[in-house]
């Protein structure tokens, strides 16, 4: 019995630390490419007026600096310093929301020596870039016609105005901010090496880190919850799909990132430990706590800055009730992903062209072309 207990005990000391290494390059990652793209994300933001392209720089800014939140608050930020219209930020906001997929899309590629797992995982991760391409496809050109998120929003946002801002802390980058800043402080610091050229040694090292992370865990859990997933999840989870989104929503809101809450759960997938029936759910929910540290962040009395941000929400609750109460359109994302799953599977290739085309060489060339035919 003292045996069972002590094994089961060093099992989950064991995910635990895995989990944090797994954290840690996942902050890494974030924190690399933030080294060498974020100014050029501030420059890329102001650069245009036309929507479509705005939803392209959108996507690459996010892409570029792995984070939605940072993108979106700095679209609040020139929107409330009047460098950035209403308008125009909207289209950006909806980039954001793909852009931010590219992180556990990163991830699944971390499981591309393994077939099976690596079809399982690359679905878990796509499901979120095609909910959310798809929801963009639908309400853009709805939002262009009407402008309904701009004037809804800036309604509730007349009302919440006068509201106390708020700021809050995610516990998830407080635990692994001295590690990342370790690292940063080694390389910048103490070497001397160049910020750029630091954020591509950082970006190799955290990829590293996020395969060896990702093995280990997918290895351990496989072990440790084989035969016990369809009463531990399915079973509890799968149940109530609003529970798991709730869940999603909660736990995103606390971390204060989708991208970490949508990671976690694409070497579950890989693994076999969950569905990506069950995940779905969690994903949609994850889009939405996302965007609520955002909300309380800006509730500060600018009612230009506060609109955007209830853009962001209005667009993730449009997109669930697009995309989950009706079972034919909630089939759309997982289905479409399940065979990209099968693609990659068989061709891996793909896997890495579809993460250079979707989130960086297509938005780019779009958006040079943009400015060339401008300039002309």
């Amino acid at each position: 019995m003292m045996k069972r207990f002590t094994k089961i005990c060093l099992r989950v000391f064991t995910i635990v630390i895995l989990l944090y290494i797994f954290l840690v390059s996942i902050s890494l990652m974030s924190h690399s490419f933030k080294c060498f793209g974020k100014d050029f994300s501030e420059k890329l933001i102001t650069t245009t007026a036309n929507p479509i392209v705005g939803l392209f720089i959108g996507v690459l800014a996010t892409s570029i600096i792995q984070s939605s939140s940072t993108t979106t608050s700095m679209v609040v930020g020139f929107v409330a310093g009047g460098a950035l219209s209403i308008r125009c930020a909207i289209p950006i906001v909806m980039g954001a929301n793909i852009g931010t997929t590219v992180t556990n899309t990163l991830v699944a590629v971390g499981h591309i020596t393994r077939k099976e797992e690596f079809r399982r995982a690359f679905t878990s991760s796509t499901m979120h870039d095609l909910f959310n391409m798809l929801t963009v496809i639908i309400l853009l050109p709805i939002e262009l016609s009407t402008h309904f998120l701009e004037r809804t929003s800036i309604h509730i946002a007349s009302l919440l105005s006068n509201t106390a801002g708020f700021k809050a802390t995610s516990p998830i980058k407080e635990i692994v901010k001295p590690i990342v800043e370790g690292i940063d402080h080694l390389f910048v610091d103490q070497m001397g090496i160049a910020i750029k050229a630091a954020g591509v040694i950082m970006l190799i090292i955290s990829f590293v880190i996020l395969i060896i992370a990702l093995a280990g865990l997918v290895k351990i859990m496989k072990d440790t919850i084989a035969g016990q997933s369809e009463i531990l999840f399915d079973k509890i989870l799968a149940k109530s799909g609003m529970v798991a989104m709730m869940l999603g929503c909660g736990f995103t809101a606390i971390v204060q990132s989708s991208s970490v809450t949508t990671s976690i759960l694409v070497p579950l997938v890989g693994a076999g430990v969950l569905r990506p029936e069950t995940v779905y759910p969690i994903v949609l929910g994850a889009n939405l706590g996302t965007t609520i540290t955002a909300i309380l962040a800006s509730l500060t009395g600018n009612v230009a800055a506060l609109t955007v941000a209830i853009v962001h929400v209005l667009f993730n609750l449009c997109g669930i009730i697009l995309f989950y109460p009706i079972k034919f359109m909630r089939a759309i994302p997982i289905t479409l992903a399940k065979k990209l799953g099968k693609v990659v599977s068989e061709k891996r290739w793909v896997a890495i062209v579809y993460v250079i085309s979707v989130f960086f060489l297509l938005p780019f060339i779009l958006i040079f072309l943009n400015n060339v035919f401008n300039k002309g």
